[in-house]
């Protein structure tokens, strides 16, 4: 018996220290449906591999309206999603100004992670590379679930270059994860699950939207089925920290999203942010971006008015 679980043990380990493709089918089943999902987006103007210490990061360009010269806004998606999920926004928001979006590394999608990330700090210095890279002197980050944690971590971490941080219902910023968010999704981490557990999952994340035959839904779930991640778990910025903030932020949370308590949430921000504006979506789920997109744009276009950001 011993010997049985020791030889199953070693079957199932997966030593690999960086996230990778299951296999060249899976990656192939991904880049179909990566493809089908972009077609939904405007054609970016530029495409960017970006070198940095811990792999090659995917990064568009859209060319947009507005204030000529402003700093422009750098859109990073949501856990297990890529730069198609920005579907819905990039219309409206690239009336305001250019847009760059970005395939977190470690994720699915079409960054390549070749180096471990392992705390937050490393999360924070791919991000930091990725815009020492841009010709921009600075950059708005605008991040969803979260890639709004990854934008507030960059802002605490490496500042830089950071103009303002703007933040769709971001997870483990302001609040914990519901128990709700932490159950189901223990089954639909398992790859080997049926597809009918992670698009419930998704669709429960969504308020029961349906996400059969949605382009950026199938792209999250071949993401899922086929992408093994390598990321260190990200840990809640602390009060002190966020109270540090040195940029100013908007942050835009979801009513009725089942990742967390918005309304703590909302709470918690507006007392710990040195220098933000705090809304909530009344009835708003967590897929706030596809639901709001004006809104959302409108929010952006006077919080980026404030002082001539």
């Amino acid at each position: 018996m011993a010997v049985l679980v020791a030889g199953g043990a070693y079957a199932l380990r997966d030593p690999s220290p960086v996230g990778y493709f299951t296999s060249a089918e899976a990656h192939d089943r991904f880049i179909a449906s990566y493809q089908r999902a972009m077609a939904q987006l405007p054609a970016p103007d530029r495409t960017l591999d970006v070198r940095t210490g811990y792999g090659v990061v995917r990064v568009y360009h859209f060319e947009g309206g507005g204030v000529p010269d402003a700093a422009p806004l750098l859109l990073l998606p949501g856990r297990s999603s890529a730069s198609p999920v920005w579907a819905d926004n990039l219309p409206s928001l690239l009336t305001l100004r250019d847009v760059y979006t970005v395939d977190l590394l470690g994720e699915p999608g079409l960054s390549v992670q070749q180096r471990p990330i392992v705390t937050d700090a490393d999360h924070a210095q791919w991000l930091h590379e990725v815009l020492r890279a841009l010709p921009e002197p600075r950059i708005h980050l605008f991040g969803l679930s979260f890639g709004g944690w990854t934008a507030m971590n960059l802002a605490l971490h490496r500042p830089e270059k950071v103009a303002g941080v703007i933040l769709l219902d971001p997870v483990l910023t302001f609040a914990n994860l519901s128990i709700g968010v932490v159950l189901r999704s223990i089954p639909v981490s398992v790859r080997w699950a049926p597809r009918s557990w992670r698009d419930s999952f998704t669709s429960w994340t969504a308020n029961g939207a349906p996400v059969e035959d949605v382009p950026v839904a199938d792209m999250i779930e071949q993401g899922l089925q086929s992408y093994a991640m390598k990321l260190s778990a990200p840990a809640r910025p602390s009060e002190d920290q966020l109270a540090q903030l040195g940029v100013p932020a908007l942050v835009l949370l979801a009513g009725e999203s089942r990742m967390h308590d918005a309304a703590d949430a909302a709470e918690y921000a507006r007392r710990v942010l040195p220098d933000a504006t705090v809304k909530t979506y009344p009835h708003a789920s967590h897929a706030i971006n596809g639901e709001h997109p004006d809104e959302i744009a409108a929010d952006v276009a006077t919080f980026l008015g404030a002082g001539g950001r």
